[in-house]
């Protein structure tokens, strides 16, 4: 790929990384597989089936992704915060993108993770100077003193061409147009007061759990109607032949997919919304079991 172009995707990619990381997110498998392109070519980050939470002061341990993807220190066995490990997979996406190679691989595993752990690779001449420095800093085989998000940000290769939409300003908050309703949950369930939660929104810090907490709430409202609202689409009116009084031929059974659909207020659909949550959160909890 040209090195405008790389470019381009490129900081697609990480500010999808960024969001992520911004909601406590790791995906930990990013690799050119995982980034889909939709039909103007723009990348979306995809499959986050080994994707993690991550929390203030707990480190994540799971060796996981994809090894020739994969920073030295998951392949070891280390303690990682998150972040550091999806900078090193950016790095390898962006000298794929650019070199059509990687920049460790062998058939021969341990031979590759002995590549990994060396972190010496080799840089085509052909490439420019500053997206050479780029990779440099990205691929650092300490964590400590690898690239962050902020640091990719502010690097002169990075900066050209660089879109505002993907890393907007974060808006100041406006008492006027916080949920109250939600501000009063926050409050309820971790007992603080409101104007503790209007300073934890204000200060702008994406990892202050009561900011969090209140993103969550609404983002779950959201979901939620947009759930119901799809229910309700899909209903059928009233008096079809898919109500669940409908009478079927004697030894004819229902077909799986045509199965009466739930109405959204009536006993079956809440029994099958509480199972949902259910399985839901039984999810997460085994997710929080990797910390």
């Amino acid at each position: 790929v040209e090195d405008k172009e790389a470019r381009r995707l490129f900081q697609q990619i990480i500010s999808g990384v960024d969001y992520c990381h911004r909601h406590m997110v790791v995906h930990r498998d990013l690799k050119p597989e995982n980034v889909l392109l939709d039909h103007s070519k723009n990348a979306k980050i995809a499959d986050f089936g080994l994707s993690n939470m991550m929390s203030d002061g707990e480190f994540l341990r799971t060796s996981c992704g994809s090894p020739n993807y994969a920073a030295p220190e998951v392949i070891s066995g280390r303690l990682y915060a998150g972040p550091e490990v999806d900078i090193w997979s950016s790095g390898v996406i962006l000298y794929a993108l650019l070199c059509g190679t990687l920049p460790f691989d062998d058939e021969h595993v341990p031979t590759l993770f002995k590549k990994i752990r060396g972190g010496v690779f080799y840089m085509p001449e052909y490439l420019t100077r500053p997206v050479a420095s780029l990779l440099l800093l990205m691929l650092q085989v300490d964590p400590l003193k690898r690239a962050t998000i902020k640091d990719i940000r502010e690097h002169e290769w990075f900066k050209q061409d660089l879109p505002g939409y993907l890393f907007p300003e974060d808006p100041s908050y406006d008492s006027t147009i916080l949920d109250e309703e939600a501000v009063r949950e926050v409050c309820d369930k971790f007992e603080s007061t409101e104007s503790e939660v209007m300073s934890s929104l204000y200060s702008g810090d994406p990892q202050d759990q009561l900011a969090v907490a209140y993103h969550l709430i609404i983002d779950n409202r959201r979901i939620m109607t947009q759930a119901s609202e799809f229910y309700l689409a899909s209903s059928p009116p009233q008096g079809s032949f898919m109500e669940d009084g409908m009478s079927l031929p004697p030894g004819v059974k229902p077909h799986p997919e045509r199965m009466p659909p739930l109405l959204v207020d009536s006993p079956k659909a809440m029994i099958f919304t509480w199972f949902y949550s259910m399985y839901y959160v039984h999810s997460i909890y085994n997710r929080i079991q990797d910390l």
